[in-house]
């Protein structure tokens, strides 16, 4: 797809952001058009007081290089009891990603209806994965642009299910040739997995080279 230039909201430039915040901007809507321009941007939405929208882009930034995801033989082992799809429960993955959360439950309706409208669109997309009784056991769900994907969050119920929702994801966007996988910040866990931290400034340039078509 062509990524998006213009927008209806006037988004500061990146020159104008703060150095030492990762809030850059507030305010706008969820529209389609409004989140494609963020994220090509370099930017991504979350409520702060769950009522006021802000625009964030961290100051150090969270990637996995595809060719970087540590994978354990306990994952390799974990990964044969689970089937992995894609796209089909957007929905339900989103939901599960919300009330799953302790760190805070930014995943509102709000939230849900304009990605699950973005996903119909073709922009947001799922994994889902199932165990051997065919449930719903762990999952994530993000935006595509390009060769880019911003991962927003991924859940588990069974033990090792949304890291190989993770395996899943790099090796599909291995074979399709993608090259940056965004996953906000650099937590704990995803350090484990192989998650590092890079400025602000050369994410932005990396994330220009992926959705460039």
């Amino acid at each position: 797809m062509k990524p998006p230039t213009e927008c209806r909201w006037t988004f500061p430039s990146p020159e104008l952001w703060p150095d030492d915040d990762d809030i850059v901007a507030a305010g706008a809507d969820l529209e389609t058009d409004t989140l494609l321009y963020a994220y090509a941007h370099g930017m991504f939405p979350m409520f702060v007081n769950k009522r006021n929208l802000a625009w964030w882009s961290p100051v150090d930034r969270g990637v996995i290089p595809l060719d970087g995801l540590r994978i354990t033989r306990s994952m390799r082992k974990s990964a044969q009891k689970f089937t992995c799809t894609t796209n089909e429960a957007f929905t339900e993955v989103m939901t599960l990603c919300g009330s799953m959360r302790t760190d805070g439950n930014w995943i509102n309706q709000t939230f849900i209806n304009a990605y699950t409208q973005l996903h119909e669109e073709g922009h947001a997309h799922s994994v889902e994965v199932w165990n051997e009784t065919g449930e719903l056991v762990g999952g994530l769900y993000g935006v595509r642009i390009n060769r880019f994907f911003a991962g927003e969050s991924m859940f588990h119920i069974q033990t090792d299910a949304s890291k190989v929702a993770l395996m899943h994801l790099v090796e599909l966007m291995t074979l399709d040739g993608m090259e940056l996988l965004d996953t906000q910040w650099r937590t704990e866990h995803l350090e484990t997995l192989g998650c590092i931290a890079i400025p602000r400034e050369e994410y932005l340039q990396l994330l220009a080279s992926a959705i460039t078509p």
